[in-house]
């Protein structure tokens, strides 16, 4: 035990300006949050620095200030009962290795998770640092066990020390049976940093069938502070700004990794390897690897969270309708059934009625005209939206842009039934801090290749080689029927607005511009069906699928252009139907960065042979 006296004559020694003192106590306490607000208010008041643990099994304490500071603070500290024996550890830096002061309510000072061991009712013989010196300068029979965490054990430990390699200490109880049986009727001194973690291995130990343990009293710094480095190897890792401490306890100038949090030396810090706040030569990977560790993590992301299924568990949805100029100065209901066709105008007018469509948050009419950049809000309340094909593959990644295998059905936007359950939805939850921006789109039934913009510049120099159509695509499509030609062009225009139900129609006005599609015969089948090439030079929506219809070669398993030039009344397929036969293969454009052509392909899906 340390006296108020014995403590303020240490305090008082000439040392550097900044005082450092680590302590700890087993002790049942109650009143927790009382406690808590008055150590902050005390230790905030005297301008300290650190952190203090408290939790029903006791205080384990950091501080650092000035001596006058440290010494006031103990002042108090020692009033209350049931601290008054606390007994501080000491050393002094010439800056503090803290930058808050903070005071936490813990299940455990220190973390075990054995209910079995209190350190307030039985803890090991302590084992004076002096006198463990002593049986070390003598050659005593003794066994040396750290008890730390490995990262901390690689700057330093004794000589000949043994320790049981992990990573936590709650691993401690199970690593604990690495020991020989033989090791349970010799001397086993025990240390860790301060001491506070053998107050709970002891007695483990003891129950466990060790019958001579001794705990290192105070730790390697009390061991530092009393017997200097005297069979020692190296530094001491410590649990503030200082990171490591030598013998004399000063800091030895390491520092920790902000990537990985490895323990750098000052010739660590010199390396070329060394970046601060990306790498050290401890993690360092080459530019290529670290690429594919980001993008494997990134596709596990979007695969926990389309799988996840994030639009088919009920919420408030909030979709914003934005006014185009070429359907500026309608009515309201006029621009919406134009805007989604596929809706029935009936369910449009419920939603007025029922102020679930607003401007400004204020009601609206269906009769009120809209004007060009107009938004309105539509909320729809306790949305569930239809179950997606979630796996989705990355394709290709780099600064600028994003290729991802598109699975089907999975839009590409939200539209209609789907909101988060789309493809640009999930991306963005995994590509955070970032607008991805779609270069073109394929419709929900499609499989197959999208190429994602992740700068606005890639998205300025990519976009216009769609428009212009000098992108390169191919798609396969099964159709049904046989084609009696092996290769034909179709050339027919397309209507640029849908009709009800959101089907494209061949248009007949003689202004409309053409859309030119190329196919090609790859298989006739047994079944009656045909594998067909398709080269789109331009990109009309549901283009290839209106030509193929139109050509009398419906797709198998389109819900919409039904053989026989029927029009279905389905958008999008059901999860667990068959699916469509069209798939976006392979896709040819001029990247941003380079300059030049990339191909990236789709794998095949199972309904090709």
């Amino acid at each position: 035990m340390v006296s108020s006296s014995e403590l303020n004559n240490t305090l008082e020694k000439p040392q550097a300006a900044i005082l450092n003192i680590s302590t700890y106590k087993f002790v049942s306490l109650d009143n927790l949050p009382k406690r808590r607000e008055y150590l902050k208010s005390l230790a905030d008041s005297l301008q300290l620095k650190g952190t203090i643990l408290l939790s029903p099994e006791g205080i384990n304490m950091f501080l650092a200030g000035e001596r006058e500071q440290i010494k006031a603070f103990f002042e108090q500290f020692h009033k209350d009962p049931l601290f008054a024996d606390v007994e501080p550890k000491e050393s002094v830096s010439q800056g503090r290795p803290f930058r808050r002061m903070l005071v936490r309510l813990k299940k455990e000072i220190i973390a075990f998770g054995i209910d079995e061991v209190d350190p307030e009712c039985e803890t090991s013989p302590k084992l004076p640092p002096v006198e463990l010196k002593q049986w070390l300068d003598e050659g005593r029979k003794v066994r040396l066990l750290d008890t730390r965490n490995d990262y901390e054990i690689e700057l330093g430990t004794f000589h000949n020390a043994e320790h049981l390699n992990i990573h936590h200490f709650r691993e401690f109880p199970e690593a604990l049976k690495q020991l020989p049986e033989s090791a349970k009727d010799e001397p086993v001194v025990i240390f860790c940093t301060g001491g506070i973690r053998c107050e709970k291995a002891g007695p483990l130990m003891e129950q466990a069938g060790f019958k001579h343990v001794y705990q290192l009293r105070g730790g390697i710094l009390k061991y530092f502070e009393e017997a200097g480095g005297a069979h020692w190897d190296g530094s001491c890792f410590v649990f503030d700004g200082r990171v490591a401490l030598d013998p004399s306890l000063q800091p030895t100038g390491d520092q920790l990794c902000f990537a990985c949090q490895a323990v750098l030396s000052p010739d660590d810090m010199q390396s070329p390897l060394y970046k601060v706040t990306e790498y050290c030569p401890k993690c360092y990977q080459p530019p290529e690897v670290r690429a594919q560790v980001a993008r494997e993590k990134r596709a596990q992301r979007i695969r926990e969270i389309a799988a996840s299924q994030p639009g088919s568990q009920p919420y408030d949805n909030y979709r914003n309708i934005h006014v185009s100029g070429k359907i500026a100065g309608t009515t309201l209901i006029d621009f919406l059934k134009r805007y989604q066709p596929y809706i029935a105008e009936q369910a449009w007018l419920d939603w007025i009625n029922a102020g679930q469509i607003t401007h400004n948050d204020k009601p609206v009419s269906a009769s009120d005209l809209v004007r060009e950049g107009q938004q309105f809000v539509h909320h729809q309340p306790n949305t569930v939206e239809p179950l997606i094909n979630p796996n989705i593959e990355i394709l290709h990644e780099d600064d600028w842009i994003v290729v991802v295998n598109k699975p089907a059905p999975l839009p590409t936007h939200p539209s209609g039934r789907f909101n988060r359950n789309s493809l640009t939805w999930i991306l963005e939850q995994a590509y955070t801090q970032q607008k991805l921006r779609v270069a073109h789109r394929i419709d929900a039934n499609t499989s197959g290749v999208v190429l994602l913009c992740r700068k606005a510049q890639a998205s300025r120099f990519v976009q216009p080689q769609f428009e212009r159509g000098e992108v390169e695509k191919l798609y396969y499509a099964r159709v049904y029927g046989h084609p009696e030609w092996n290769e034909r062009t179709c050339r027919a225009a397309i209507e640029s607005e849908p009709s009800d139900g959101g089907s494209r129609q061949i248009s007949d006005c003689p202004n409309e511009d053409s859309c030119v599609t190329h196919f090609k015969l790859c298989e006739r089948f047994s079944d009656g069906t045909s594998l067909i090439e398709a080269r789109p030079e331009t990109g009309r929506t549901h283009q290839i699928r209106v030509h193929l219809s139109h050509l009398g070669f419906s797709i198998v398993g389109d819900p919409l252009y039904l053989p026989e030039g029927r029009i279905g009344s389905n958008q999008t397929i059901s999860v667990d139907a068959r699916p469509m036969c069209l798939h976006a293969y392979q896709l040819s454009v001029v990247h941003p960065l380079t300059k030049q052509k990339v191909t990236y392909q789709a794998p095949l899906p199972t309904w090709i042979p």
